[in-house]
């Protein structure tokens, strides 16, 4: 029976769909040093992984029965996609099936940032019951979402589902993207059926300029960030930035230091250079809302993640 290596695992329902269609499914960790050996050793046809396994040319190259590699999300930056076009391995991901969840999740860190429940959340436990009024006055000069400019950056999948959310609360939607000209989106709004709303995409620095709210929905860049000192620069005062796509698309440094000048009021931060070990610095500023990577982190989001990636490997396979 052909062995599948859902090396940082797979939904039930998904390993399931796999075992019906003739797998061997191991979920037990390998761990990366050891990985390249196992998958030759054991005749792995498939790996399957979400960020914290790299594929790397010596895993593609470790065994020529390997056929196809499934990414557990959106980003394949942790798999070598040249080596694996060169050695004809299929390469999947899941890019549909998390959408929900992460706008969801980047919609939560701007309210929480809005209205500091970051900080609220901290301080209540502490001194809530000796300070209330002291705290109360603290936060109350939060601001609404409704009627404010949110620009996202990448506007794909994820990117047009927040659209839709960030709509439906009264928010102007200004995107850029360098693969999209034009939006086009189909509200559902459950039993009122279905708004269509369309809108140009803009030059990056336009979306800079005109945003009170930003959201990061972009690989990182090769050698460098998107967002560092000169974007900063071209914000509106006291704008509030959302990452939840991946650690170092936004400068952390210059992050900081446009947060500690004022220029930027507030952050909210899924995803961080070095995890598993982000700097203490970030987690701890008083105005940024962190939250360890669970963008896609949902019973739904895994449910769906689950049965797209089987369907995908099982057709790569067949």
């Amino acid at each position: 029976m052909a062995l599948i290596l859902a090396n940082d695992g797979i939904h039930p329902v998904g390993k399931k769909i796999l075992e019906n269609a003739g797998f061997q499914v191991q979920t037990d960790k390998v761990e990366q040093d050891d990985l390249a050996a196992f998958i030759k050793d054991n005749e792995v046809v498939a790996v399957l992984v979400r960020s914290a396994t790299q594929i790397t040319e010596a895993e593609l190259k470790s065994w020529d029965g390997l056929k196809a590699i499934g990414r557990a999300g959106v980003g394949l930056d942790n798999i070598d996609l040249n080596c694996a076009e060169e050695l004809g391995i299929a390469v999947c991901n899941t890019p549909a099936a998390s959408s929900q969840s992460v706008a969801e999740l980047v919609l939560g860190h701007l309210f929480s940032a809005s209205r500091f429940l970051q900080l609220s959340n901290r301080e209540m436990p502490i001194s809530g019951a000796t300070e209330f009024g002291k705290l109360k006055k603290s936060y109350s000069k939060g601001s609404e979402l409704q009627g404010k400019t949110l620009g996202i950056v990448g506007i794909g999948r994820i990117g047009q589902t927040l659209a839709k959310m960030a709509l439906g609360l009264g928010m102007k939607v200004v995107a850029h993207d360098p693969f999209i000209a034009k939006v086009n989106l189909e509200l559902e709004i459950h039993g009122h059926g279905v708004v269509e709303v369309s809108f140009d995409t803009v030059a990056f620095d336009d979306l800079l300029a005109q945003a009170d709210f930003i959201s990061l929905h972009v690989p990182k860049p090769k050698g460098g960030s998107l967002i560092g000192t000169a974007e900063f620069v071209k914000m509106k005062e006291g704008v509030v930035i959302a990452n939840a796509a991946r650690g170092g698309v936004i400068d952390e440094d210059a992050l900081l230091e446009a947060l500690d000048s004022g220029k930027v009021a507030a952050a909210g931060l899924d995803v961080f250079v070095n995890e598993p070990n982000p700097r203490e610095d970030l987690l701890n500023h008083p105005r940024i809302s962190v939250t360890p990577h669970i963008g896609a982190s949902t019973n739904e989001a895994q449910t769906r993640i689950g049965v797209e990636l089987a369907e995908k490997i099982i057709a790569a396979i067949s």
